[in-house]
């Protein structure tokens, strides 16, 4: 036992015997940070089978948002805002018109 605690005696794997853990930790954060940076921030290996993701689809404003957007920043006037809204109506069956009764 007094061998491995005096390793610069000749007994003993002294301070080399961190070295193996210390190599496995290196190689696991390695691959970790290679998953990381290709595999797992695109979506995993399956991603190009999927077709394209479209995220900003949920951020497009609807017809009928742009059309209030345009009256209020006066782009049209009143007559024509109620000319579009009536046809928008019809298109998209919403409000009293296209409702459920």
């Amino acid at each position: 036992m007094f061998e491995l605690a005096e390793p610069w005696s000749g007994g003993g794997p002294g301070p080399w015997i961190l070295f193996v853990p210390v190599l496995w930790a290196l190689v696991i954060f390695g691959v970790v940070t290679l998953l990381r940076r290709t595999v797992w921030r695109h979506g995993g290996p399956g991603r190009q089978f999927r077709g394209p993701q479209y995220p900003g689809r949920a951020e497009t404003p609807s017809p009928l948002a742009v059309l209030g957007r345009r009256f209020a920043a006066g782009e049209i006037d009143e007559e024509e805002y109620w000319r579009r809204l009536s046809v928008l109506e019809e298109h998209f069956a919403t409000g009293p018109k296209g409702g459920a009764a």
